[in-house]
């Protein structure tokens, strides 16, 4: 699975770009591209990154309730157009729509879904790859690592930034590289020449690929594979 099943869906009466600009609408402090990790997202073993689902379009208001109650949580937005009346408008959307990002224990984010009234929209998205215990496909989480790359790339305003399905991108090795220069610095990922320009492609397992905006090569360095460290 390259990207959540409602990701490239347009809605009516609105024109998508074809490059789109992410920003966070995390409060804090942002992650540090230069591979220091965030204030805000401290790891901790007893956490985990929760893909969440939230119904007609009520994200925001579930991260502001979650935010509220001190607990983690990442919101991706980006920049669309819509037509209004024949005229366009720039608009800052969900980048996921119905989709939210939580860093809690599982037991903080069961409380969530099925304790708190409030949050009655608010559902796990499963992992369809896994079968648990009980023959049940477990609740979708990212790692660690993989949740402060794409925090990386996606809380950069930069409207080259853009969403991408694997067929789409043309992989050059297929080795893992690092991005050692430039706004991206610190991303790791794969390059590709997506949208006829040499980029780099991150993914969140489970969730979708990010292409970054054009990377030249001199800000690219290969990270070395376990054989060879």
């Amino acid at each position: 699975m390259d990207t959540l099943s409602n990701v490239n869906k347009k809605r009516e009466d609105e024109v998508i770009s074809q490059d789109v600009g992410f920003t966070s609408k995390v409060p804090l402090k942002k992650p540090d591209i230069s591979g220091e990790v965030s204030v805000k997202y401290v790891p901790d073993v007893n956490k985990r990154w929760f893909v969440l689902r939230v119904t007609y379009g009520r994200e925001r208001k579930a991260y502001d309730f979650i935010m509220n109650d001190h607990t983690e949580a990442y919101l991706p937005m980006c920049y669309v157009q819509k037509i209004y009346n024949g005229k366009k408008k720039r608009i800052l959307t969900s980048l996921l729509p119905n989709f939210l990002f939580v860093y809690a224990t599982p037991e903080k984010v069961e409380k969530y879904v099925k304790q708190t009234p409030e949050l009655h929209y608010l559902t796990y998205y499963y992992n369809h790859f896994k079968v648990g215990e009980f023959g049940k496909n477990p609740p979708l989480t990212v790692g660690y690592n993989e949740m402060m790359n794409f925090i990386r790339v996606t809380s950069l305003n930069n409207e080259h930034v853009r969403l991408v399905e694997s067929q789409h991108c043309h992989y050059k090795s297929g080795d893992k590289v690092r991005i050692v220069d430039g706004d991206f610095a610190g991303v790791e990922g794969k390059v590709a020449r997506v949208a006829g320009q040499q980029r780099v492609v991150i993914e969140l397992p489970g969730v979708c690929l990010v292409a970054t905006a054009y990377i030249p090569t001199a800000f690219i360095k290969p990270i070395p594979s376990v054989s060879e460290k």
